[in-house]
Formats: structure tokens, C-alpha cells, sequence
């Protein structure tokens, strides 16, 4: 059954590759040397599930919702042809093939807590086929999708997104592709936003942070991601927007409504989006955690923060209303606030220190 327009026996061994096995390959009645996985290809599996099966020799991955076996990690191949036999015939956990085998659920194999997606959720196992495989797209789509974030990703984008992530893997469209796209669109909106044409600037920019959604969620979910494109993204991310904000202003003196103070607005905004930057730096030498998942109330703070999503939120209702220039303005005093922010939050958290160890409320 495919999923992500591909077979699910592929996403699987994908998923097995990137937990490190040396190969991974369809059951052929004949077991390679041990240590051995065997995995039911009727099934999707969070990548951080076969990680942590593949870590734990002797285990038996039981479906959470009714204990069936999908999967097992086999220390000795002489086991392998009647254990295989019994996850195809979908026998209980009770069965003597899988003596010498610890039953185990998801949530015993990979952390709840999701560190990297800044989440706590738990790790998916779902049954494919024809009836579930949109619910299982889905599933894995949130799944892929960071928790802590700013509101417009979180809460305007995945119903889209998720659309066009699935026409980009029918497509055969990469994460790259669609990462180079976005670039293209970086560079429009700049030239747009320094020209003054700010509705056109605006949906260029609009377009470009949803492609920046796209990019990361179709690399997860087809397990396609590479180092290359980890860093060709983030840099994208870290770089550019300070400069929209730049040119915002200069197009502001282009089309006659300049700021009584340019050089100190855009001292602001491009100084306070560094400083911000640097701050969230020091907050994760300082704690091993991001400032925005200590507290409920800083994930919360997140969504809002002066960052590039909300200020252009900003500069799109003040332009609706027929002033850019107050919008920049108001980006300025938010990023303003944004910094301070930060800095109480910094100091909170070495009070807080004193009493113990931090932890993340997201770890529970």
C-alpha cells in the first residue's frame, strides 16, 4: 500500500537505514546474520521507534491499541523464519514463536519528548491500508511539525501545507527543490519590498515562509532529509529577515512616506533580530535547553515573538490600512520588547537554577 505516493515497504526502509542498519530489504525465508529486525511492511513507524527497536535486542513491538506483534529484534537467526511467520499471521504476544521476546509499546521504545520538533508527543504506529492511508498521511504530517513555533505555522499553514506536501511527493519533488524555491522568493520580495510594492512584496514573502514549511515537513515525512539541506534551509531561515526588514524601509523613502529616523529604526530591527538570536544562544549554553521550552509561558510567547512570521503579520495589517510605514514602526517596538523579554527570562532561569535543575515542561 503506498503512503506518500510511494510503498510503505520503501518508507520503512528508509526508516531502517537511518536507525543504522546495515540493510534493509524485503523477508525472503531467509534469515541474514544477526542481529536481526523484522517489521510488518503493512505498518507506518515513527523513525524514533525504529531507532529505539533497533536499540533493544530481544524486544517485541506490540500495536498500543490492542497488544498485536508488528515487529521484533532478533538476537538469533534460527528464530527468524517461524517468529516472521508469526507477525504475518498476526498471532498474540502469548505465542510460543515469540518466546524469549519482551512485548513492548511504542512509548517503552522512544522518548515522549521530541527535543528536536520541541514537542512532547507519542511515537506513531499505525496500520496502512486503502481505508486509513489519508488518516495515516495526516498523522504523520502533525507528527513531523514542530511543537513550539510561532502562531501563523502552527496554526494557519498545515491544513495547506499538508496538501502540497502530498502533490510534492506524487510530483517527485524534493525537499532541496522546493528549499531552492523558497530562496528564489527571498530575493523577489526583497526587491519588492525596496521598491515599495508592498501587496506584491508581501505575497511573495507570504509564499516563501509557507514553502518554508513545506520543505521540512515533506523531508520528514518521506524520510528524505539530508545534512546538505538541513544547512542549505537553516540558513535561509537565519539570515534573511533582517534584510526584508531593511528593505522595507529603504522602499518606505522610495515611495515618499520615509521615517523621520531610518538609520535608527533599522539600527533596531536589524540589531534587535541579532540580538535575539544571540540571546536564544546564551540561553542554550547556559540551561541545555531552548528558551522558548521552559516554561508553558514562553512556548506561548513564541508565537508571537518578533521574529519573521509575526513581524510580517504586522506589516500586513498596517499596509491593509494604507500604512507601511507605521507597520515597521511597530515592528520595531515589538522587537524592542521581544529583547527585553528575553533577558527576563534569561535571569528567571538562573534564579530558578539556584533551586535545582531545569527541565522543560514539556518533558512532564
Amino acid at each position: 500500500m503506498p503512503v506518500w505516493s510511494m510503498p510503505g515497504s520503501e518508507l520503512l526502509r528508509r526508516a531502517l537505514l537511518r536507525a543504522g542498519t546495515a540493510d534493509a530489504a524485503p523477508w525472503t525465508s531467509t534469515a541474514p546474520q544477526a542481529p536481526l529486525l523484522l517489521l510488518r511492511a503493512d505498518h507506518v513507524y515513527d523513525a524514533s521507534l525504529v531507532a529505539g527497536l533497533a536499540r533493544r535486542p530481544g524486544t517485541l513491538l506490540c500495536r498500543p491499541e490492542d497488544g498485536l506483534p508488528v515487529a521484533a529484534h532478533l538476537t538469533d537467526t534460527a528464530l527468524a523464519a517461524s517468529v516472521a511467520a508469526a507477525l504475518l499471521a498476526g498471532r498474540p504476544a502469548g505465542d510460543p514463536a515469540f518466546a524469549g521476546l519482551l512485548p513492548a509499546r511504542p512509548a517503552d521504545l522512544a522518548d515522549l519528548y521530541n527535543k528536536a520538533l520541541r514537542k512532547r508527543a507519542n511515537p506513531y504506529l499505525l496500520r496502512l491500508d486503502a481505508g486509513t492511508r489519508r488518516a495515516v498521511e495526516w498523522e504523520m504530517f502533525g507528527g513531523s511539525y514542530k511543537g513550539v513555533t510561532d502562531a501563523i505555522t502552527k496554526h494557519v499553514w498545515p491544513r495547506p501545507a499538508f496538501q502540497v506536501v502530498r502533490g510534492c511527493a506524487a510530483l517527485g519533488i524534493t525537499p532541496n527543490q522546493v528549499t531552492f524555491a523558497s530562496l528564489l522568493l527571498v530575493f523577489v520580495a526583497l526587491w519588492l519590498f525596496a521598491t515599495g510594492a508592498w501587496l506584491p512584496g508581501l505575497l511573495a514573502a507570504w509564499v516563501m515562509t509557507f514553502l518554508d514549511t513545506v520543505d521540512g515537513k515533506l523531508a520528514r515525512v518521506t524520510l528524505t532529509s539530508t545534512p546538505l539541506g538541513n544547512v542549505f534551509d537553516h540558513a535561509i531561515d537565519l539570515i534573511h529577515p533582517p534584510f526584508w526588514w531593511l528593505a522595507w524601509i529603504y522602499g518606505l523613502s522610495a515611495v515618499g512616506m520615509p521615517l523621520a529616523h531610518p538609520a535608527a529604526v533599522g539600527a533596531i530591527v536589524f540589531g534587535g533580530y541579532v540580538l535575539q538570536r544571540l540571546q536564544e544562544g546564551l540561553f542554550l549554553a547556559l540551561y541545555k535547553m531552548e528558551i522558548h521550552v521552559w516554561r508553558r509561558f514562553d512556548s506561548f510567547f513564541r508565537l508571537w515573538i518578533a521574529r519573521r512570521n509575526p513581524n510580517l503579520l504586522i506589516l500586513s495589517l498596517f499596509t491593509l490600512f494604507g500604512r507601511p510605514d507605521w507597520g515597521m514602526l511597530a515592528v520595531a517596538a515589538w522587537t524592542v520588547f521581544g529583547c527585553l523579554e528575553q533577558v527576563v527570562v534569561t535571569l528567571q532561569a538562573g534564579l530558578a537554577r539556584r533551586r535545582g535543575p531545569l527541565r522543560s515542561w514539556l518533558e512532564g
